[in-house]
């Protein structure tokens, strides 16, 4: 019998799979490497040898108005870290630089004073110049042009007239934009609700190249870099983190070049072969991406990627904060035949996306695939409006999933963090 402890909130459940039925386990090395320096080391050396650029202290020099863009509470990026440093570096030529942080909120809910103590250190809230993004305030917003898919690029006007823009963020697998980072801190970072549900419309999800790991050929990057570029995005900078969000890995300079190098080095450390398995098990990494199950649909997509159709996925997420998103239970709650979901979906113009969308039809699309037993603190009723099946330890969710199955050779694969592999198909 082989042990799994696999992350589940803020602790973790026990797996155990007879060795003869384990396929395989797939596993990033992310979170067992060991960096040569300290991540605020890394984070100043990227910034002191820059890929594509100047230096930032350089470009800096007689700008009247820097705004720098930074990730929003729902991402892990270490701005404790990165910010003091980017700071120091735009004042190095300019000291008394007039500089705005930019919180890139994209379509999520605005971040809290205390979240941004929590994000930055009293220090930076209580001395700099900190707005946040409001995808819907349409007196801060300004049109610059038109994306290569014909949507309108509407951007937050601090980031739009910029002297010099900067953006620092994280590199992650991202499962239909490829990565995060880069170009994702102007769209949908700072841009409006119009032009971010442009982006995700549906025609560009159900493109086989808008998935996980995926640059090229992927019409929803294509957009984001032009957006990024249009915005006249000067200079990223970017790190890869364990599981305790510590950088291991940074990059600083061009918004392409620079994050071309660190997703290489991602690829390198988390990206694996599929291992075809009757019944999936995977996480989302545990608290906190797995507070709910909107956010969960990440860690499913890599089972996804390596379960037979027909097959089982077993999702660990503890959810405690439920559905995540009332649109989103309420589509799969209303309508339980799911290929005309997916129709509707299809059927639907760039223009008409509707909210959450994109995560609902990424979650069609797998459930298609295969049958999802969901281990949870939900009400069981919840779990099943989202048509899966309730469980709520993993010997239980076993015996379903066996029973599903129903054959005497199941395979088992086995994913510990769904969220943190490019699963190559």
């Amino acid at each position: 019998m082989k042990e799994f402890l696999l992350p589940y909130g803020k602790g973790t459940l026990k797996a155990e799979i007879e060795e003869d039925h384990l396929a395989g386990v797939l596993q990033s090395e992310l979170h067992s490497y060991q960096a040569s320096e300290s991540g605020a080391e890394l984070v100043q050396d990227a910034l002191e040898h820059p890929i594509g650029t100047p230096r930032l202290c350089d470009m800096a020099e007689g700008k009247k108005k820097i705004v720098v863009i930074s990730s929003d509470h729902t991402r892990p990026v270490p701005s404790h870290i990165i910010m003091p440093l980017l700071l120091a570096e735009i004042r190095k030529e300019n000291p008394d630089a007039d500089i705005t942080i930019l919180v890139s909120t994209g379509l999520h809910r605005g971040t809290t004073k205390d979240e941004l103590r929590s994000k930055y250190g009293s220090d930076i809230v209580d001395h700099e110049k900190i707005i946040v993004h409001d995808c819907d305030d349409k007196d801060n917003m300004v049109y610059i042009g038109k994306l290569p898919s014909g949507g309108n690029i509407i951007l937050n006007r601090l980031a739009a007239e910029a002297d010099l823009l900067v953006a620092e963020g994280f590199i992650e697998p991202h499962f239909f934009a490829g990565f995060s980072g880069g170009r994702k801190s102007v769209l949908p970072g700072v841009a409006s609700r119009e032009t971010v549900m442009y982006n995700h419309n549906s025609g560009f999800i159900a493109d086989p190249h808008a998935r996980t790991g995926v640059i090229e050929g992927n019409p929803i990057h294509k957009d984001m870099l032009y957006a990024a570029r249009a915005a006249r995005l000067d200079f990223i900078i970017n790190v890869v983190i364990d599981s305790k969000h510590d950088p291991i890995y940074a990059v600083a300079g061009d918004c392409d070049l620079a994050h071309i190098q660190g997703r290489e080095f991602l690829v390198s450390k988390c990206q694996v072969d599929a291992v075809p398995a009757d019944i999936v098990i995977s996480t989302n990494g545990g608290y906190p991406l797995d507070q709910n199950m909107y956010q969960s649909v990440k860690g499913m997509t890599a089972a996804e990627a390596t379960v037979k159709k027909g097959g089982v996925i077993i999702m660990l997420s503890k959810a405690e904060d439920g559905d995540g998103g009332k649109s989103f239970h309420e589509t799969f709650r209303d309508e339980r035949d799911l290929n005309r979901m997916m129709q509707t979906f299809l059927d639907r113009k760039p223009e008409e996306t509707i909210v959450d969308q994109w995560q609902s039809q990424i979650f069609a699309r797998l459930l298609l695939k295969a049958t999802v037993i969901y281990v949870s603190s939900c009400d069981d009723q919840l779990v099943d409006d989202l048509h899966m099946i309730p469980a709520h330890s993993m010997e239980e969710a076993m015996e379903k999933a066996k029973s599903i199955v129903s054959k005497d050779d199941y395979q088992v694969t086995v994913i510990p963090d769904g969220v943190s592999v490019i699963v190559k198909e």
